[in-house]
C-alpha cells in the first residue's frame, strides 16, 4: 500500500490547445513546478488532476507537471527540491521529520483515516483478536507491526500468533486467494473494488480502535526551503488545488471523468465509484477542504513513540501548516 512502485519517473504532459497557437506560446510565461504522486493515479489525486483540466493551475501562474515516484520515492524527492510538490502521509512525514529530512504537510487530501485491515467474509475475520493463527500480506515496514500489536492488544490478542509476509507488488485480490487471509487496505480504493466485484469483505478500521491512529492520509507536501524561498507560488499551487478537490466534492461524476479522460489505463467504472464513496469525505467534518489539527499531529507522534516506531520526538508545528489554505 505504502511501498512505492519499481518504476522510473515519469513525466505527464499537461493537456495544453493545438500546438503552434498564441495560447501555447504564452504559457512560457508561467511558472513550471511538478508535484509527485505517492502511488499510480487513484481517486485520491482528483483535486490535481482537475485543477490542472479546468485550468485552475493557470490561473495562478503555474504550469504542473504530475509526476509518479521512482524508486527514492516522494517524500525525497521534494525534500531535495527535485520536485517541488508531493503526496504523502502523515505516517511516513513524520518519520521523515524524525530523521531531519525537511518537508512539511501543506493539506490533508482527506479529513479522516480510511484505511484498514480487510479481509474476505469466509476468512471469518471479525475483530482483531481473530488475526491469531492468520497470516498478514504487509510490505515490510515498522509501523505495520505496531498497529496490529495496538489493535490486538486491545482485543485480547496475541501478535505473535500472527503469520506475516511481504506481499510485494501482488493484487490484493489474489493475494487473499493464493497466499494471506488480510491485508491493510485503503477502502476508497481496494474496497469499492471489491463492492464492485460482489466480494464481500470484512474491514476493521484502525478508527475503531484508537484515535491516535486517526491520522491524516494521504496530504500534500512542500520542502522548508520552498516555503521559505517562495511562499507565493505554494499559496498559488494550494489555491487552485483546493479548487479542484472542492469540484470534486461538489460534483463527483464531472471530477471523475477528468481523471478517466487523463488516465484512460484506470477502470473506468471503478473510479467513477470511487469517487462518489470520497466526494464526502474529503473534508468530512472540517470547516474546509484540507484543515489539519495540531492535536491529530500530536497523538499520532505520540502513538509512535510509545510504539517504538519513531526515533524521536518531533515538533509537530513544524510538520504541518493551514497557512496556504485559501481563506
Amino acid at each position: 500500500m505504502k511501498k512505492w512502485l519499481g518504476v522510473s519517473l515519469l513525466v505527464f504532459l499537461l493537456l495544453a490547445g493545438c500546438s503552434g497557437t498564441t495560447e501555447e506560446k504564452n504559457d512560457t510565461s508561467l511558472k513550471k513546478v511538478s508535484v509527485v504522486l505517492d502511488w499510480t493515479p487513484n481517486t485520491n489525486h482528483t483535486g490535481l488532476y482537475v485543477a490542472r483540466d479546468k485550468g485552475y493551475f493557470k490561473e495562478e501562474g503555474l504550469d504542473v507537471d504530475i509526476i509518479l515516484p521512482g524508486e527514492a520515492g516522494a517524500d525525497q524527492l521534494v525534500a531535495s527540491g527535485k520536485s517541488e510538490f508531493g503526496i504523502s502521509a502523515q505516517e511516513s512525514l513524520t518519520e521523515a521529520r524524525a530523521q531531519d529530512v525537511p518537508i512539511v504537510s501543506i493539506g490533508a487530501i482527506i479529513q479522516h483515516n480510511t484505511s484498514g485491515l480487510a479481509s474476505p467474509v469466509d476468512k471469518n475475520i471479525k475483530k482483531p483478536s481473530d488475526f491469531e493463527g492468520k497470516t498478514y500480506g504487509g510490505w515490510g515496514a515498522p509501523v505495520e507491526q505496531a498497529v496490529l500489536t495496538s489493535l490486538m492488544e486491545a482485543d485480547g490478542g496475541d501478535f505473535d500468533k500472527v503469520d506475516v509476509i511481504n506481499m510485494g507488488d501482488t493484487d490484493f485480490f489474489t493475494a487473499v486467494q493464493r497466499d494471506i487471509d488480510f491485508a491493510w487496505i485503503y477502502y476508497a480504493w481496494t474496497g469499492v473494488e471489491a463492492e464492485m466485484r460482489g466480494e464481500e469483505l470484512n474491514m476493521i478500521y484502525l478508527t475503531d480502535y484508537s484515535d491516535k491512529l486517526d491520522y491524516y492520509t494521504p496530504v500534500l507536501t512542500t520542502s522548508e526551503n520552498m516555503i521559505e524561498k517562495d511562499p507565493d507560488t505554494v499559496r498559488a499551487f494550494m489555491k487552485a488545488v483546493s479548487k479542484g478537490y472542492q469540484l470534486a466534492i461538489d460534483d463527483p461524476s464531472e471530477a471523475a471523468e477528468i481523471l478517466i479522460k487523463a488516465e484512460p489505463d484506470l477502470d473506468a467504472d471503478l473510479v467513477r465509484k470511487s469517487q462518489e464513496w470520497l466526494a464526502s469525505r474529503y473534508q468530512d467534518d472540517a470547516p474546509r477542504w484540507g484543515e489539519q489539527k495540531q492535536e491529530i499531529w500530536q497523538n499520532y507522534m505520540d502513538w509512535m513513540l510509545e510504539k517504538k516506531v519513531l526515533e524521536k520526538e518531533i515538533d509537530v508545528e513544524q510538520a504541518f501548516t493551514n497557512e496556504f489554505l485559501p481563506k
